[in-house]
């Protein structure tokens, strides 16, 4: 069914936040346990700290990475339960460094790093408060140019707002169109565009081509995801918050009827979006059609796996447990029910049945903000290939896990930073890139 590009209204309970709901007081003083079957996978830190970064002392925690202020607690990470099989001892990995990869750009509160895939040698940055500047990949660049300044539409009015999101068509070279999802005000709302080249100038956006796909208006200023993606079958998917609020008090996690707390799965090949025909929840009595998956507190960065096709996402947690998922279809991903392995509400004994557990949890002596990452598939980091490589905005930590579909069977501490993790990137040939807040870009080298 073509939907036209309104105003969605999603629930008819919603109360606007008067304040921003950290994650300082979003739960119980006691942090659950996790399940007894959860497994120790953590290596021994290794003290190597990001060269050149701007930042003097550890980052305040966040409820996500965009936001500031939560505790902490004691708790280790984890890996899903095994079953029959038994993760082995972690292997010695090559030592890696986190080298600054623009030295010569400054950026300000980054949230995204795209390559466009045109073939073209440039990247894409976004800054929250609304600009998208483009440059060539080389490490030598001096100059970033203003592809696209939508600042006056952009609200920054919470921490967790902005521009959050872009990816690029997968039809980019020909069709010159590409996606943001940004906050606005008046309502406060999630808006979900695309936009197309000046076609006069490569290296500049029209800003009168913008095309409004979806709108979402939002109950609070906190948890409104903000990921986009196209998957290998072409089409889009978006990810969404559960609203905001201590505890999800609406339950948006667990209403399939509602878009809040959801991975979106839509095709924009046309004006608006249409559902893909077999969308596991399409026709389904009381579901939203667009939903690919839900039970998502604030699914902060998902990516695919170039070679399998996997859907990864992480999951920022309410006070406890961060959690990282495999995403598949139509799976309920257990927020507000469960947090990580840990039942949320009731506090114990909760119903388990039909949720899908996280592949690995951590607990806040490691962090607060996981921040998601992607499965390296490039040629200089050998000893990293087909791992799943993610971070913690709060901690500066990164880690990689391998994962065989029922258990883990390595995960790494890479590396321990002092950097406000907001996103890791991933350019054609698979080098990885880790983003921070305000001290600029970093690429994942050996030592």
């Amino acid at each position: 069914m073509a939907m036209t590009p309104s105003l969605s209204r999603l629930g008819s309970s919603l109360v606007l936040a008067s304040t921003l709901m950290l994650a300082a007081c979003a739960g119980p003083t006691v942090s659950p346990t996790p399940s007894p079957h959860t497994i120790l996978a953590t290596a021994t830190p290794k003290s190597l700290t990001a060269p050149g970064t701007a930042a003097t002392q550890a980052p305040q925690p966040s409820e996500s990475a965009l936001a500031t202020g939560s505790p902490r607690a004691t708790s280790g990470p984890t890996s899903a339960p095994s079953g029959s099989a038994t993760p082995t001892p972690d292997k010695p990995l090559e030592a890696l460094r986190l080298a600054l990869a623009f030295p010569n750009l400054n950026f300000q509160h980054l949230t995204n790093l795209v390559d466009p895939g045109d073939g073209s040698n440039r990247l894409f940055a976004t800054e929250q408060d609304g600009r998208i500047t483009v440059f060539p990949s080389d490490a030598g660049t001096s100059e970033a140019l203003v592809f696209l300044d939508i600042s006056d539409k952009v609200s920054t009015g919470g921490n967790e707002e902005g521009l959050l999101g872009l990816a690029f068509d997968p039809a980019f070279v020909e069709n010159g169109r590409f996606y943001v999802y940004y906050s606005a005000s008046g309502p406060r709302r999630s808006v979900i565009s695309s936009f197309a080249v000046d076609p006069n100038n490569p290296d500049r956006a029209d800003r009168a081509s913008e095309r409004v796909i979806l709108e979402v208006e939002q109950p609070a200023s906190n948890h409104n995801g903000g990921q986009l993606a196209f998957g290998p079958d072409g089409y889009f998917y978006v990810g969404l918050g559960d609203g905001g609020g201590r505890g999800d008090p609406s339950g948006n996690g667990q209403n399939p009827g509602t878009l809040f707390g959801s991975i979106l799965r839509l095709d924009v090949s046309g004006e608006g979006y249409q559902v893909p025909s077999d969308n596991p929840l399409a026709g389904v009595a009381g579901a939203r059609d667009e939903i690919w998956a839900y039970g998502f507190r604030n699914p902060w960065r998902f990516s695919f796996d170039r070679v399998s096709g996997d859907l990864w996402a992480a999951d920022v947690g309410q006070n406890a447990w961060e959690e990282v998922d495999i995403v598949r279809p139509g799976l309920n991903y257990g927020w507000n029910v469960m947090e990580g392995f840990a039942c949320f509400e009731p506090r114990s004994g909760c119903d388990q049945t039909g949720l899908q557990l996280p592949v690995v949890t951590y607990g806040r002596e490691h962090g607060c903000s996981i921040t998601g990452g992607y499965v390296y598939r490039g040629e200089r980091l050998p000893s990293l290939q087909g791992a799943y490589v993610y971070g913690d905005f709060c901690s500066g930590k990164i880690w990689s896990l391998r994962y065989d579909g029922s258990v883990v069977t390595e995960h790494h501490l890479l590396i321990d930073s002092d950097l406000q993790i907001t996103s890791f990137a991933q350019d054609s040939d698979g080098d990885l890139y880790v983003l921070s807040r305000d001290s600029g870009i970093f690429r994942l080298e050996s030592e």
